[in-house]
């Protein structure tokens, strides 16, 4: 069976209550929680056992790994090879080259951890879940008195979980303020450098246990000291108001007012001239905007999400067992961090999960309500429908990997 986790992701990286962190320090300010105030252990998520067998078991392919030394990133071609008899791939990990780099002082990035180290994946879905945010998790194992990176921004928020290993961090305010994807640091490298030259806003050391909380933007850099340091790096990856934009955008293409032509002649990119079409396309902006579209953006930043998360992983050979045995009290329970969508059709039910889309009778929307909810349900509480009825949407919601078997049940 999985291994327990605490019901609360987010509580094994602050200590302090959600809406203090919210108000003061989500997307504003870094926070430090020592292990001495959280009593944490992340060992339970990764430890140098498990990196091993990610390393010489798992099969690793780039780009789920990443090597860099003195802020330089090592070519893959320095640490894979050819998967061999059976494996038609070039690019697999070469743990003995690994092990010579990591000896000679590189740094080890293993990226994505979220999508292929069952305890992350756990994690990192429940994280996700409760901070509404998409979530990617990194591990970075550092040999004594080396730095992987250079000081660098990025465009996420991330949490800092201290593993094993003591590892200095220091951190300045900084030159780009809640930096976009393709904002990149290295568009303003000179204003990094120079920043980084100033004294510091953080200089503190990481012990096992601890998390370091910096929102995006903020420079930082990192130095392993006595002993190998190995940490977790979970990006979060906001969702902005330019997201919104976006999606905004991406539904006024279907306004005529706004795909109207700019007037015959001149010069269009003449200030005065284009002052008053700019004035007239920001009114017709503003009224479309207002015009009821929110289902529709919320529908696009829906199926953003789902394809940027990923709800927890099941078993599917006991999802099978379960169709087996399926009983109108046998319980279950929504999958966690699936994000499933209901909708109300003229003739029937749209149920979408992942790439998952599944059309139901409009008989059972009081049923798949409640199945949607979170709570546990079985085909005998599901409301509005007969007993067979019942059990064949609960078998249809199973094969769907939607509903899961309820633990303990």
């Amino acid at each position: 069976m999985p291994t327990a986790v605490s019901p609360s992701a987010l509580a094994r990286c602050i200590a302090i209550p959600v809406e203090r962190f919210a108000a003061e320090h989500w997307s504003r300010q870094p926070l430090l929680t020592p292990a001495t105030e959280s009593g944490a252990d992340y060992t339970d998520l990764i430890d140098t056992a498990a990196i091993d067998q990610l390393l010489s078991q798992r099969g690793l392919r780039t780009p789920f790994i990443r090597l860099a030394k003195q802020g330089k990133v090592i070519p893959a071609r320095d640490f894979t090879r050819a998967g061999g008899l059976g494996a038609g791939v070039s690019d697999q990990v070469a743990d003995d080259k690994v092990l010579g780099l990591i000896a000679d002082g590189a740094t080890l990035v293993l990226q994505a951890l979220h999508r292929n180290w069952p305890p992350l994946v756990r994690f990192g879905s429940r994280l996700s879940a409760e901070l509404g945010h998409p979530v990617q998790i990194n591990c970075y194992l550092t040999p004594p008195q080396n730095q992987g990176f250079a000081p660098h921004y990025d465009t996420h928020d991330v949490f800092v979980l201290q593993v094993a290993g003591r590892k200095r961090w220091v951190a300045h305010r900084p030159v780009l303020t809640d930096p976009l994807p393709g904002q990149d640091w290295e568009q303003h490298r000179e204003a990094v450098a120079a920043r980084s030259a100033e004294a510091p806003l953080l200089d503190l050391m990481l012990q096992p246990g601890d998390a370091l909380y910096l929102p995006r933007g903020f420079i930082h850099s990192a130095v392993a000291q006595g002993q190998t340091s190995i940490h977790l790096t979970v990006g979060v990856h906001p969702v902005t108001r330019h997201h919104l934009l976006k999606h905004l955008l991406a539904e006024a293409a279907g306004e005529s007012s706004l795909r109207a032509s700019l007037p015959l002649g001149g010069d269009l990119a003449d200030e005065a001239r284009l002052a008053d079409q700019l004035r007239q396309t920001v009114q017709a902006f503003v009224a479309f905007a207002e015009a009821g579209r929110l289902p529709q953006v919320a529908g696009r930043l829906a199926d953003e999400l789902a394809d940027t998360t990923r709800p927890e992983p099941i078993e599917p050979m006991a999802q099978l067992a379960a169709l087996a045995a399926l009983t109108p009290s046998a319980c279950f329970r929504l999958r966690p961090g699936l994000r499933p969508r209901l909708a109300r059709m003229p003739d029937a039910l749209s149920l979408k999960a992942v790439d998952t889309s599944l059309s139901l009778p409009l008989s059972a929307e009081s049923a798949l309500k409640l199945a949607l909810s979170g709570e546990p349900v079985s085909a005998a509480t599901l409301p509005g429908l007969d007993s067979e009825a019942a059990l064949s949407l609960v078998r249809r919601l199973l094969t769907a990997a939607i509903l899961v078997p309820e633990r303990g049940a």
